[in-house]
């Protein structure tokens, strides 16, 4: 693979915002390390733009001929190298150098053939979808690995997706314009597609590690053999004798969530005091004085861990640091010192790489980008920090995809590597 061409542009007119992602386009199409002709693209629009996304997308088709797929989705704000856009109209668009037999666009109206072999699969979902879990886990089962990277529509108006697929859909699952809303869509990949994927949490842990020995459903019943209402007060040091000051902390509390592990009881919290990847950060939904109970915002089996936590921003921080770098070293060559990184050091140019990223994929809550780092398009920035300067685009998502789960508050980054060539 060669360096994915990417664009991205912000103007009141659709019309003019596309004519500015083409041009940005055509000029890298001159530069020689860029591919020829790639025939797959990923669109991402602001919701400021979703009443005109058919247009936009039959705008940008016609003007390039030889990308035959297409895939996306709305965000309330979306990203590319480098900046953010939030609240305002701006489209972003990549497009990436995969070989036509490695890769399949899939919706509803064109679901993934047998015949293909899937390794991994970038998604796109409507949260209104009610089945969406067993179509997260349906998909992952299609794939080789069972890895899913994306995230939820997020959107004030329509909450839409992008899926036009060249080889057209499958017959008596009806037309589609390649816009559609509802389920899921996305690109399945094949094996030969190189990427490396990693999950970033944006939440600190404030308690340690419990047990849950006691549940019904979705309401935490015993931490610990303790009533989980009565240990998380303690935690929060409140009481409900003070009714306002226990609401407000309680209101800035999460749970974070994980399946038992085989080793430490706490082995869903990092020695660095972040989550893993196993954690699913959750909504605390109401208190059950009656059972002294918690209800969180997913269902809670007897056996898993639970943390309390809250959103952090320095946290966020480093955790996104961390991703970055574990990505950086393993594009180093086995021979080479592996690549660190500190959150207070400046991040410096890569030594020679086997391996460099032929562009990536960005996908992060809604509650994080710009204003929760300090400043506008303070994330992408970091990433690019980083990474360097790669071609990258994505969206801030009202919920994050990886693995067969749905997270949140995270960020999920997937850069796509290609060889160097000598």
């Amino acid at each position: 693979m060669k360096l994915f061409y990417y664009a991205h542009a912000t103007h009141p007119q659709w019309q003019v915002a596309c004519g500015l992602v083409l041009a940005q386009l055509r000029a890298q199409m001159a530069q020689p390390e860029h591919a020829e002709t790639p025939t797959l693209a990923l669109l991402y629009i602001t919701d400021h733009y979703a009443a005109s996304a058919k247009d936009i997308l039959e705008t940008l088709g016609g003007e390039l001929p030889t990308v035959t797929d297409w895939s996306g989705t709305v965000g309330i704000g979306i990203a590319s190298n480098n900046v953010e856009y939030f609240d305002e109209p701006a489209l972003a668009v990549m497009l990436m150098d995969v070989p036509s037999d490695q890769y399949r666009v899939f919706s509803g109206v064109a679901p993934l053939g047998l015949g293909f072999e899937a390794h991994t699969a970038l998604v796109h979902a409507d949260g209104n979808t009610t089945e969406l879990p067993e179509l997260l886990d349906e998909m992952a089962r299609r794939t080789e690995t069972g890895y899913l990277f994306g995230g939820i529509a997020s959107s004030r108006n329509q909450s839409l997706q992008f899926a036009l697929a060249g080889d057209g859909n499958m017959r008596g699952q009806g037309h589609a314009s390649g816009v559609f809303s509802g389920g899921l869509s996305g690109v399945a990949f094949g094996p030969e597609v190189n990427l490396i994927s990693r999950v970033t949490q944006g939440c600190k842990p404030i308690s340690k590690v419990r047990v849950v020995t006691e549940a019904h459903e979705n309401v935490v019943i015993g931490l610990d053999g303790e009533p989980a209402l009565d240990v998380m007060l303690a935690d929060l040091a409140v009481s409900l004798e003070k009714p306002q000051e226990a609401l407000s902390a309680v209101r800035s509390t999460l749970v974070g969530i994980a399946q038992a592990p085989t080793g430490s009881d706490s082995a869903a919290i990092r020695k660095t005091g972040n989550f893993g990847n196993e954690v699913l950060v959750r909504h605390i939904m109401g208190l059950d004085p009656g059972r002294r109970g918690i209800a969180v915002g997913d269902y809670v089996s007897v056996g898993a861990q639970l943390a309390f936590c809250q959103r952090n921003a320095q946290a966020a921080r480093a955790d996104l640091m961390r991703v970055c770098a574990e990505i950086r070293e393993e594009l180093e060559p086995q021979e080479e010192p592996l690549f660190a990184m500190s959150v207070n050091e400046d991040m410096q140019a890569p030594v020679e790489s086997a391996r460099r990223i032929a562009g990536a994929v960005y996908v992060s809550c809604t509650g994080r980008g710009g204003p929760h780092f300090g400043s506008a398009s303070a994330e992408m920035q970091w990433v690019r920090h980083a990474l360097g300067d790669v071609p990258l685009v994505g969206f801030f998502a009202s919920g994050e995809v990886a693995y067969n789960h749905l997270y949140a508050y995270t960020g999920v980054l997937t850069v796509f590597t290609t060889e160097v060539s000598n």
